[in-house]
């Protein structure tokens, strides 16, 4: 099959490949963005060669019978050859997909062979990822592991208790990384204490869940985490494969995230003195968590998720509450550390084993990366609005830019496949490596964060289009309703009140005309560059985490049985008196909402001359509600919530219309804080109603 010459219809049915293209992945921050863009080159060099041979046919002498009946048989015998590969090619990816699934570790039932096992599973780790593995037996009952890289060694020592035989103990009682540094003196320098903790509690998770009893123990579960130590061991041994380097080596690669960690956690630990003080409570100490997440710089976690830094950039109301209600007596407060009113620990202990209600980025090296679809670092303060620093000016000041490989011939670096070249690329991952499926957003914050990254794309007076959504509808329409096929233009809700303090409330939605992306992955170069895009995200998320409050229906597709009973119910003498006399109850209050849209791109540079006014304005998120005013007054009642960093609480509600309702500011945001939004209208309502008796 390889030496069969192309044919028309050959080098067509070459893409017909199953699923070789992805129909979601439009923008250059998908997870499979490269992959993508070599098949898209692959299309439009296949279309030439095709619009050549076309162009070529055009000469040939077609009035002899005997060639077009050739043509014709050789046709439909290399269609067939061709047909007959496509479909091996499907049936080998059908396996493919299918030999990805997982049935779990092979645990031995024997509990006295289960120590054993745990010993070789060690070794098989340590082999797998290409590191010299060496097992020693200490002492009685201590087993210790050396795995050993170009820079970097791993010691492991497990402890093990066989006081009973048939129920062996294996515990990880250390773990110590330490680099090799090229000198003279062969000298080594001690590895980070915070990535051997993390170590420690990966290995520990792995061996406590293999020993439980038979009823408690998963399989399933146990080859997870044994994947994921594999996937922590690769990650270091790529980082081992820089270090090596002569040119553009050397242990910065692996200590650049403990210098990183220093700089952004007394950077939050700043912002979060300014948020305690800006709100004037009685404990300046630990101001709320979910209102430093509004306005602060996110939380950095080092060593959450993976060998490097996570940042915690969202938090809902359900989450956040249930941390609190659950957390114990704070301790002691951290002289280098943030402190807030749910501890760092608990916090970390949450995150580490369920993320839902949080929404956390990793920052990590990429595998080397043949595209070329990302810009090369570039930073012009004067043609970016972002990040800002409203709570401690000072932060402009820091930068750490991130190691970059310097500008060499490509060398394999990945272990896995020494024949690989290309060149690493710091990612934000906001998918936890393919585990979750990304961020909603908006085509104008993906606008903004392609700013953040490439400030010269504004500059492009032919990019006013910029990313295209083919075949979908609103940003809305992925957040609320990803499954159908039609993009309604309104959704509707019902809103009830839980003390039944309001009527209840017929939410309205008109999706925004503007299309929607998933995004997984950003390239960065700078921490400049991973707080403005995650000011982006955050600000996405808070506006996402309001509609996701509701369930929402397309309007017009069905009719529930509520509704219909109420069409069909007659209206008595008492209703009409009850709305003469404007002491009528409505069955519901009507709620238009609306998410208003905005375009961070400035002017074209040939209409504004001056660089210094070129950078886009920050525009923030904001979401429109309008309800009837209380009867007899007409008109209508405007609630505007806003996401604003500079506000005590970061949301800024404005109200008009509602006469004769005191409302104070502050109790309104506390109301969007804690995640009640969309019932604002509601509870004016009331107010106005109290009012009236």
């Amino acid at each position: 099959m390889d030496t069969l010459p192309e044919t028309l219809l050959s080098t067509i049915q070459n893409f017909k490949v199953y699923d070789g293209l992805p129909s979601n992945v439009t923008h250059p921050f998908a997870a499979s963005a490269e992959t993508s863009c070599g098949i898209l080159q692959d299309i439009i060099q296949a279309s030439d060669q095709l619009a050549n041979s076309l162009n070529q046919y055009l000469q040939a002498d077609l009035t002899n019978t005997k060639l077009v009946s050739l043509l014709r048989q050789q046709a439909s015998l290399s269609r067939s050859l061709h047909l007959s590969d496509l479909n091996i090619q499907q049936t080998l990816h059908a396996f493919k997909q299918r030999s990805k699934s997982s049935y779990g570790e092979d645990i031995p039932q024997d509990r006295a062979a289960l120590v054993d096992w745990c010993v070789t599973r060690c070794e098989a780790w340590g082999k797998l990822v290409g590191m010299e593995t060496f097992k020693d037996q200490v002492g009685e009952g201590i087993i210790s592991f050396v795995f050993g890289g170009k820079v970097l060694v791993v010691d492991l020592e497990l402890s093990i208790d066989r006081a009973d035989p048939s129920n062996s103990k294996i515990l990880v009682s250390k773990v110590k990384t330490s680099y090799a540094i090229s000198t003279p003196d062969a000298t080594t320098m001690d590895g980070s204490l915070s990535l051997d903790a993390f170590l420690k509690d990966t290995f520990q998770s792995f061996f406590k869940e293999v020993q439980k009893s038979d009823e408690h123990r998963d399989p399933v579960k146990a080859a997870k985490l044994g994947s994921i130590i594999l996937d922590h061991f690769r990650y270091l041994v790529m980082l081992d494969r820089l270090a090596e380097r002569k040119e553009d080596g050397g242990v910065r690669w692996f200590v650049d995230v403990d210098q990183l960690c220093t700089v952004v956690e007394a950077f939050a630990k700043s912002e979060a003195e300014a948020v305690a003080l800006s709100m004037f409570t009685e404990s300046t100490e630990r101001p709320p968590l979910d209102i430093f997440l509004l306005r602060a710089h996110t939380l950095p976690l080092p060593y959450l998720k993976s060998p490097s830094l996570s940042f915690l950039i969202h938090l809902s109301p359900l989450a956040y509450l249930s941390l609190l209600r659950s957390s114990a007596k704070p301790p002691a407060t951290s002289a280098t550390l943030p402190n807030f009113d749910i501890p760092l620990h608990q916090l970390r202990a949450s995150l580490a084993t369920s993320s839902k209600g949080a929404t956390i980025a990793t920052l990590t090296l990429s595998p080397p990366i043949e595209s070329h679809i990302f810009p090369a670092s570039m930073s012009i303060p004067t043609l970016t609005a972002r990040p800002t620093f409203s709570l401690v000016p000072g932060g402009s000041d820091l930068e750490h830019v991130f190691p970059q490989l310097a500008d060499l011939p490509a060398t394999a670096l990945d272990p896995a496949n020494n024949e690989l070249s290309g060149r690493n690329v710091w990612l934000l991952d906001f998918t936890e490596g393919g585990k979750y499926p990304g961020i909603v957003m908006s085509q104008s914050r993906m606008r903004e964060i392609e700013l953040v990254i490439n400030p010269l794309s504004s500059m492009e007076p032919i990019n006013t289009v910029g990313m295209m959504s083919f075949g979908t509808g609103s940003w809305v329409d992925l957040l609320i309703n990803p499954s159908s096929l039609v993009s309604p233009e309104r959704y509707v809700a019902i809103f009830r009140s839980m003390s039944s303090l309001h009527p209840p409330l017929q939410l309205r939605l008109t999706a925004p005309e503007e299309p929607g992306f998933v995004l997984h992955k950003v390239p960065v170069n700078s921490m400049k560059e991973v707080w403005g895009v995650l000011e982006v995200v955050r600000e996405q998320c808070w506006i996402n985490e309001i509609l996701s409050g509701c369930e929402w229906h397309p309007e017009g597709l069905h009719l529930s049985q509520e509704q219909y009973e109420e069409q069909e119910s007659e209206v008595t003498e008492a209703d009409l008196n009850a709305v003469l006399s404007g002491s009528l109850t409505p069955r519901k209050i009507p709620v238009n909402v609306f998410v208003p849209s905005y375009n961070s791109t400035p002017d074209p540079i040939f209409d504004n001359p001056d660089l210094g006014d070129m950078a886009p304005k920050v525009r923030h998120t904001a979401i429109v509600m309008t309800s009837p005013e209380r009867p007899p007054i007409s008109g209508l009642v405007e609630i505007c919530v806003s996401f604003d960093e500079t506000k005590p609480r970061g949301i800024n509600v404005e109200l008009n219309g509602a006469m004769g309702v005191d409302l104070r500011p502050d109790m309104l945001e506390e109301i969007c804080q804690r995640g009640g939004t969309l019932s604002l209208s509601g509870r004016i309502w009331a107010k106005a109603h109290e009012s009236l008796q």
